[in-house]
């Protein structure tokens, strides 16, 4: 079955909240490179779980698998 992008984009990309989030992850993958730590190819892991919280002692650099199996 094919992926419905522009669906998937209406019912769950497009809320207020996620664009919020979005953009703090992306904050935060710039923060670590303005800082000079290596990010290409990686993930920036939350260490509480809120994108939105940038702060050093919360952020992280792991691998994108390992990243992506932690549990919430």
């Amino acid at each position: 079955m094919a992926r419905n992008y522009k669906s998937e984009y209406d019912n769950y990309h497009s809320k207020s909240a996620q664009k919020k989030n979005r953009a703090g992850r992306n904050a935060a993958r710039n923060k670590l490179k303005k800082n000079g730590t290596k990010v290409a190819g990686k993930d920036v892991h939350h260490k509480d779980g809120n994108p939105r919280n940038n702060s050093s002692k919360n952020l992280s650099v792991m691998s994108k698998s390992r990243n992506r199996s932690r549990k919430p």
